[in-house]
């Protein structure tokens, strides 16, 4: 977050404690949310569970599924590793791991309280993708330590998603693992931010008749997101030079006083200073939007860390996306009547969601298809520039910038994209067409929603409660 001394002069937005304020509507929204929430998780006592995949008409089929025929199976894989992927679950399952240290915008809350969020991930990776994913906080400080154990835990899983890991530690753990691991690694919050970002502001840039390569770029926040968010923007042609990245103590360029200690201390950001040198500008937020065409904003949970002021100095008609989850760095009705023309956020509550629930479970659905080894910028561009064109199957418009998580027929099309794009770059395992990959990804994707519904259908699944009179589920 930029602090208030980034922004001299400059009035204060509305409180979000005004009374019959935008802002205050929007905060009491928020805050009702999170109420039922912690009423539904404990009424559910956890969003997934397990359950058996084969048929057991009776205890003697256990001789087929454990022991003895199993001893078979193993000794197939034994005697060749890859048969894993074939004779087990591996081939469609991925572990979410975290070590809690930077949690949706929360910060370092622990392991433990990592992992309904990582409960939540597992539930949109199953309905969204049919991914298995299995939820994996551990309890670890170091960098080092991360890797070590997720290397260990490898040999179950098909694909490592990483998730709510701090700055700069997570850029170290993910170059490592990537290195170390012959299964596609993704870190969600570089990535998946990223891909979404780059997707909905490909559609933002149609919208408003403007081309990547003469916009000017403001990056608010240098973590995780937007460092890879502002090496896609260069993939896609934007100059460096007008890329102004900001971190809490201002436009990040290569001659603050701090840019040595960031090389030892953080070298991803480095290099983005030095390969940006602030788009030109120095100073703060207010120094760094005059005459914006964009603002993409990764930062601290707060309404205000964007004044209105400052879109109201941006380039006309200017793009904003607000991406801090729970709370975004502006109301988007505040953005707007300051001026901004497009307006997204990451939550689904509201018009435009950018987030990266709408690439990371067809993405890992496409890189499990294609048993690809890796997951380079390629793969994560044509997922995004997929996502971007299936917008305007629905229609593209300023407040339909996006599929929404409920236009599930694209993500198998974003799906198909990723294997297709493995194929091409000769790191898949299994190739198939863009044709096989698509109906591939329709048959696991369709699957998922099918079993939700089906449990529903059932009365497995229990209805959600009626509040406030609601009934604890049998034990």
């Amino acid at each position: 977050m930029v602090q208030s001394s980034d922004r001299p002069g400059e009035a204060p937005p509305a409180s979000a404690d005004e009374p019959g304020s935008e802002s205050a509507r929007e905060a009491e929204h928020t805050r009702a949310l999170g109420e039922r929430a912690v009423r539904l998780a404990r009424f559910y006592r956890g969003k997934i569970e397990t359950v058996p995949k084969v048929p057991v008409r009776s205890l003697a089929d256990f001789a087929l599924w454990y022991t003895p025929g199993i001893a078979e199976v193993s000794q197939a894989i034994a005697r060749n590793p890859e048969e894993s992927f074939e004779l087990t679950g591996r081939w469609n399952t991925i572990a979410i791991v975290t070590d809690g240290s930077r949690v949706l915008g929360l910060g370092d809350i622990g392991a433990e309280a990592a992992l309904p969020v990582m409960e939540g991930k597992a539930l949109l990776f199953k309905y969204l993708g049919g991914v298995d994913a299995i939820p994996i906080p551990i309890d670890v400080r170091s960098g080092e330590e991360l890797v070590e154990t997720v290397l260990r835990l490898a040999p179950a899983f098909g694909g490592i998603n990483l998730e709510d890991i701090a700055s700069p530690k997570c850029f170290y753990v993910l170059e490592e693992l990537q290195k170390r691991l012959p299964i596609p690694v993704w870190h969600d919050d570089q990535l998946g931010t990223a891909a979404s970002t780059v997707a909905g502001l490909l559609n933002a840039l149609t919208l408003t008749h403007r081309e990547i390569t003469d916009c000017r770029t403001v990056l608010l926040g240098a973590g995780a997101a937007n460092t890879v968010t502002a090496r896609l923007l260069i993939a896609l042609g934007q100059d460096p030079r007008t890329l102004t990245v900001l971190d809490h103590r201002g436009v990040l360029h290569a001659e603050r006083v701090d840019v040595d200690e960031l090389m030892l201390r953080n070298p991803w950001k480095y290099r983005l200073a030095l390969q940006t040198d602030g788009g030109g500008r120095q100073g703060g937020l207010k120094e760094a939007l005059a005459g914006a065409d964009i603002l993409i904003a990764a930062s601290t949970p707060d309404p205000d860390t964007i004044p209105p002021a400052g879109i109201r100095s941006m380039a006309p008609h200017p793009i904003v996306f607000a991406l801090a989850n729970p709370t975004p760095e502006i109301w988007p009705t505040i953005a707007r009547e300051a001026g901004a023309a497009i307006v997204a956020t990451g939550r689904s509550d509201f018009p435009n969601q950018v987030n990266n629930s709408l690439i990371f479970p067809a993405v890992f659905r496409g890189v499990l298809d294609a048993r690809a080894r890796s997951i380079p910028d390629g793969i994560v561009l044509a997922a995004a520039r997929e996502l971007a064109a299936r917008a305007s199957d629905r229609g593209l418009t300023a407040e339909h910038l996006l599929p929404t998580m409920e236009e599930t027929g694209v993500f198998p099309h974003v799906a198909a994209a990723v294997g297709e794009e493995a194929v091409r770059l000769g790191i898949a395992r299994q190739k198939f067409t863009r044709d096989e990959f698509l109906e591939r990804a329709r048959r696991s994707m369709n699957l998922g929603i099918r079993l939700a519904l089906e449990l529903q259908r059932n009365h497995l699944t229990l209805p959600m409660p009626d509040e406030p009179n609601e009934q604890e589920p049998p034990r």
